[in-house]
């Protein structure tokens, strides 16, 4: 299967990334290259783009995308967690830019033997990283009820999350789950009939938790949104691309905090905590799809591009 995905946002990021011909930029998601292969081509000589990806797929398919930019883009196999190794490695201590497009891709989604989509009868993998050891379906045969509960719960905001665990754990008894499909029919079983057609395929929320469990994905953004901060040069922008609720939360708080530092309470007259502020978001509310966009890709519609300037 071909790896395709419609960069969203894409002039938004372009814009407000703030390229600078000759700058080092990151792409920390690079998917099939899309977001990088326009940042490429407004590079000129001595620009350079590092473009990390968990995923092998989307490595291969970068590859051969972006190869006619030659020795301007180094793509590294690795989880954005670990950008901080990784330009060390590359002699890197500073970038100008640095892109986050968070979420699954429209090529893991689409293609059934990935095991993201409850649309199609497939083995329950979600693994962003194939040589990652936890696939989603060791989550549903060895945690125990209330870590599944709280996985559901916390991750994919299901309000039925204790009956699906529950059932989950009474359906594993017999024999494993082990494919998208048999999770699909515990999931409709669990929830009351009443319950079954509110916000869309229930499904959703239960694949959405545990592709996030999965992959460790909002551990992973939270513990790496100030080490990106830190490596930017002055003027330097982080632009964030979120797809739900939790991820944005995340990302606010983050710029937020290294907007405003200090913790002093906020009866003292002047600051004594001694935090700097590392910066300004640009965006307070993010930036969302236009109806442009919106009709051209149904994907997009969930999107939010947030941005954080370091200080000059």
């Amino acid at each position: 299967m071909k790896f395709e995905h419609k960069p969203v946002l894409l002039q938004e990021v372009l814009e407000n990334l703030n390229i600078q011909p000759d700058g080092i930029y990151v792409d920390g998601t690079l998917g099939g290259g899309g977001h990088a292969f326009k940042v490429l081509a407004r590079l000129g000589e001595g620009g350079r783009l590092i473009g990390i990806d968990q995923d092998e797929d989307a490595i291969a398919a970068s590859t051969d995308r972006l190869a006619p930019f030659g020795d301007k883009v180094t793509i590294v196999h690795d989880n954005f967690e670990h950008i901080g190794d990784v330009l060390g490695a590359l002699g890197i201590e500073q970038v100008n830019g640095i892109l986050l497009d968070l979420g699954v891709s429209s090529y893991q989604l689409d293609n059934p033997q990935r095991g993201f989509t409850y649309r199609t009868d497939a083995p329950l993998d979600m693994r962003m990283d194939q040589s990652s050891a936890v696939t989603a379906a060791e989550i549903v045969n060895s945690y125990p009820v209330d870590a599944l509960t709280r996985i559901l719960r916390d991750y994919g905001e299901e309000k039925c999350a204790a009956r699906i665990a529950q059932a989950i754990v009474r359906r594993r008894e017999v024999s494993p789950i082990t494919t998208t499909g048999e999770l699909s029919r515990i999931v409709h079983e669990s929830i009351p009939a009443r319950m079954r057609d509110r916000g869309g395929n229930p499904d959703k929320r239960t694949f959405q938790a545990l592709r996030i469990a999965c992959n460790r994905e909002l551990d992973v953004l939270a513990d790496s949104l100030d080490t990106m901060i830190d490596l930017l040069a002055p003027g330097g922008r982080l632009c964030v691309i979120t797809f739900h609720s939790l991820e944005d939360r995340i990302v606010k708080n983050a710029f937020r905090t290294n907007e405003n530092p200090c913790t002093c309470p906020p009866e003292f007259p002047v600051c004594v905590c001694g935090k700097v502020p590392k910066g300004r978001v640009i965006s307070r509310k993010g930036i969302v799809p236009g109806e442009e966009e919106l009709g051209e890709n149904r994907r997009a519609a969930s999107a939010r591009l947030r941005v954080f300037e370091k200080a000059f």
